[in-house]
């Protein structure tokens, strides 16, 4: 792209990608679900479809186990059961999918908030037998907490309740009302049965009554992305670049991945967390000059001043900068066996900067299932959620969750060994069943 192109920010905002997970209770069908339609839209490799028929004989099934596809570790084989989070890539000619198939038991809870954390859409299914249990409750709480955009209620296993309309309708109706008091903005619900396929890829002839989208059409179709103009621009600094050459000998850019927003040549920034003020003087993208960079393009800035910069720090516009902040409040889920304590000393990462911190409180616990707190709960145990304070020893410039999941998420890591040990959202919580305040 040239220096003089004009940029329609409406159409660049148009994406043909969407990244969804699933998520479901044991034995609902969800890893035959997945598997139907990665097979019914004709995203299995022909090696791929000959492995799962080969297991599938040898434990004396007749028809492909096509939930095979998606349970690929030897011990989910062995137990029938998702144990891990399991990415799927796959194309149709309308749209590309990163699906991520996220494990229905309640002791994998942060294996669900590790694939949805990223996801525009949530498919979350429910055995038509057993209605909305609490596992589902638990798949509408961790969603509307991630702000997940979008949430597709997949009402599976319709040939077991010989496609009852009255059926589809009661679930729809109580998992709509409980997704609407935890303040999620959009659900589609789908009548289906994942075993023969019915309104999976191709609309089901057992259920005239529905008239809504098969749940690949919904997929392909559902609008996401945004224009990046409606955000706040943000460039963690990843790489200071400066080429040892005579040619280049007075270049100096600040390459890195734009988390959200739009950046100009001529636009007064500062960087974070010292505050200093400079202007835009360049923007490269791919070795080419350019006018204007969006999210999520990589590049590298050149700006007008001779400023300190280092990886870890933030290029934002300058009427839009956020406060660099020491004190931090967030929800969080603890992802490690290891339990997170008051008083505990951590590393904090936010996108490319890392800090020492303290772990100053921890306020509550919450029950998902009941969305109970209990309060001054000393520690978070693994698969738990719960309200932190902590304390950097260095300022951070954090957005909130709710207006960036990119630059108002982190984690915390062990100082010790790297591990990972919990992942944060900044400012993010329930209040009164809804996810505004905790």
């Amino acid at each position: 792209m040239s220096a003089n192109t004009t940029v329609d920010l409406q159409q660049v905002s148009a994406t043909s990608l969407l990244r969804f997970a699933t998520a479901g209770s044991v034995d609902d069908g969800k890893s035959t679900l997945v598997g139907r339609l990665l097979h019914d839209s004709k995203s299995v490799l022909t090696d791929q479809l000959e492995a799962v028929e080969h297991a599938s004989r040898s434990r004396g099934q007749d028809a492909p186990d096509l939930a095979l596809l998606t349970d690929g570790l030897r011990a989910e084989r062995e137990q029938g059961i998702t144990i891990d989070v399991a990415y799927r890539y796959f194309a149709t000619a309308r749209r590309r999918f990163i699906l991520a198939d996220t494990p229905g038991h309640v002791q994998y809870t942060r294996n669900m908030v590790t694939g949805a954390s990223t996801a525009e859409l949530a498919v979350v299914l429910v055995d038509a037998r057993n209605g909305v249990v609490e596992q589902t409750r638990r798949h509408a709480a961790v969603a509307a907490l991630l702000r997940v955009p979008h949430v597709v209620l997949a009402v599976n296993k319709m040939d077991l309740v010989d496609w009852s309309e009255p059926v589809f309708a009661a679930i729809a109706e109580e998992f709509t009302a409980y997704a609407a008091s935890l303040g999620v903005p959009d659900v589609t619900s789908i009548p289906i049965s994942a075993l023969a396929g019915d309104n999976v890829v191709e609309p089901s002839a057992n259920m005239d009554w529905y008239g809504g989208p098969t749940l690949l059409e919904h997929l392909e179709t559902i609008p996401v992305g945004s224009d990046p103009s409606d955000e706040a621009a943000r460039l963690p600094v990843q790489y200071v670049i400066r080429p040892q050459t005579e040619q280049f000998r007075d270049y100096r850019g600040y390459a890195g991945q734009i988390a959200s927003g739009v950046l100009r040549v001529g636009e007064p920034v500062t960087v974070l967390p010292s505050g200093h003020t400079s202007t835009i003087a360049g923007i490269d993208l791919l070795g080419e000059p350019v006018d204007v960079a969006w999210a999520p393009q990589s590049v590298a800035v050149r700006l007008a001043d001779d400023i300190d910069i280092a990886r870890g720090d933030l290029i934002a516009p300058t009427a839009q900068a956020p406060a660099a902040v020491k004190d931090v409040e967030a929800t969080v889920c603890h992802l490690n066996e290891r339990e997170l304590r008051v008083g505990d000393r951590v590393l904090l990462k936010h996108t490319t900067r890392t800090v020492k911190a303290i772990v100053k409180d921890i306020t509550h616990r919450l029950d998902i299932d009941t969305l109970d707190k209990q309060e001054r709960p000393g520690s978070l145990k693994v698969n738990d959620i719960g309200r932190v304070v902590l304390r950097t020893a260095e300022p951070l410039a954090l957005d909130a969750y709710a207006v960036s999941r990119r630059t108002g998420s982190f984690l915390l890591i062990d100082a010790a060994d790297g591990t990972t040990l919990t992942a944060g959202l900044v400012g993010e919580a329930f209040s009164g069943g809804a996810a505004h305040g905790m």
